[in-house]
């Protein structure tokens, strides 16, 4: 009898890299008027789930941290496939550090029950510290697989290659076990007609909604409160700018010989200006 695997994946809602995001008077980014997003990295984390329920077999659960709009995103997961979501959200997680993610969304885990298979993002667009993951693996005693770009499984053993400087490395790993899936995994394939007919019937009755997507709080979980939030988080932004768009312009050279270019080129006062500094 073939196994059912149990299998998690973190997402998160970050601004839209399209949009353009303020900055509040303390130095965090204007989310309320950014545009939202799914994390780009966690495409593929995703994908590397949905994968393993079609080929092996299991459930997969997309957990998630952030206001109340991020259920956005589990709406968005179960378009393509996932099972169930949970979304950790209150108040006191703001201005939450890794650290301090790290720990609420352990405490989510345990919440949540058993698993095999947890999948990240490499990182995140708006912090791209890639920490949060080895410290949930960490925090929950695993043993983890970052930077992987394949993976299979045989005789119930994960079989990954994972990105090394220089190469990569084949590694094999007894479950449970936590995998941070790099950009140069599979793309997600696109949300099924199927998915997306069930989750707009599923947002015409709240009821039956909550029974596939769940918010719950640092109550619920049972997290202590002063690891979470600004205070249990050690690192300290001093400050945050935004920087002013960069413009610019771009002069296309071609159709003449080599030597004619490179005469054009250093012709340009882009050129001229450089060798003077330097």
């Amino acid at each position: 009898m073939a196994r059912s695997y149990n299998i998690f994946v973190m997402v998160k809602q970050v601004p839209d890299q399209g949009s353009k995001a303020g900055i509040n008077p303390d130095g965090t980014i204007d989310r309320a008027r950014a545009k939202r997003m799914l994390n780009p990295f966690d495409r593929y984390a995703l994908q590397a789930a949905l994968h393993v329920k079609k080929k092996y077999g299991g459930t997969v659960t997309a957990i998630s941290m952030g206001p109340p709009p991020a259920v956005e995103i589990l709406l968005e997961a179960l378009e393509h496939g996932v099972d169930r979501g949970f979304l950790l959200s209150d108040r006191r997680l703001a201005a939450s550090d890794t650290l301090a993610t790290a720990y609420a969304l352990y405490k989510v885990i345990n919440y949540v029950g058993k698993f095999d298979f947890i999948f990240c993002g490499l990182q995140t667009t708006d912090g791209d510290t890639a920490q949060v993951g080895p410290q949930l693996a960490e925090r929950l005693n695993l043993p983890q697989v970052t930077y992987c770009e394949d993976f299979s499984i045989e005789n119930e053993k994960l079989h990954a290659r994972r990105i090394i400087e220089g190469g990569y490395q084949k590694v094999e790993v007894d479950p449970p076990v936590l995998v941070t899936v790099a950009n140069s995994y599979h793309p997600l394939e696109y949300k099924s007609f199927a998915g997306t007919y069930r989750v707009q019937q599923l947002q015409r009755n709240p009821e039956e909604l909550g029974k596939f997507i769940k918010t719950i709080d640092l109550d619920t979980v049972g997290a202590d409160i002063e690891r979470c939030g600004l205070k249990g988080s050690p690192t300290i932004v001093a400050a945050t700018e935004k920087v002013g768009e960069i413009g610019g312009s771009c002069v296309i050279h071609q159709g003449h010989s080599p030597e004619e270019l490179v005469e054009e080129l250093i012709k340009s006062s882009a050129i001229k200006d450089y060798l003077v500094a330097s």
